[in-house]
């Protein structure tokens, strides 16, 4: 099923979903330590925010995460060069998890904040693709 998005003005939502984005940003800045403690400052059931928390994003402060899987050849620099790639493009690195390398080549999952990307994310994709030790690299779905 194809995701459809909206763009609805924040005064019309019901309450639950700005609190749900509250507790979101109490997670990012660290002001609650886990999803129990930031639930219980903004009023919301552990329920709620785990059925909605996945499909409320703020597209005015541009919070979106988005991962990237990809697959590099085990050669030094691979790594640095994919990150410095994403990093031109203008995302912000949040995350990076790399596996062991096997059979030469090794798997690295790059979670980025895209909110001040200077081109499109599929445009960064594509360059990606482009370097000499990217064997694949895609959106994580």
């Amino acid at each position: 099923m194809e995701k459809r998005f909206l763009l609805i003005e924040v005064g019309v939502l019901p309450d639950v979903f700005l609190k749900v984005l509250k507790a979101k940003e109490l997670l990012a800045s660290g002001e609650a330590r886990n999803v129990s403690a930031a639930t219980k400052i903004v009023d919301l059931s552990r329920s709620a925010f785990y059925k909605y928390k996945d499909s409320i994003f703020d597209v005015e402060n541009n919070k979106e995460v988005i991962t990237v899987n990809a697959t590099l050849l085990d050669e030094t620099g691979a790594l640095q060069s994919l990150l410095a790639a994403i990093s031109a493009a203008g995302a912000s690195i949040v995350t990076i998890n790399q596996s062991t390398p096997e059979s030469g080549a090794a798997r690295v999952a790059v979670s980025m904040r895209t909110g001040n990307m200077r081109m499109e994310f599929d445009e960064m994709l594509n360059a990606l693709r482009h370097q000499r030790t990217v064997i694949d690299v895609r959106r994580s779905v």
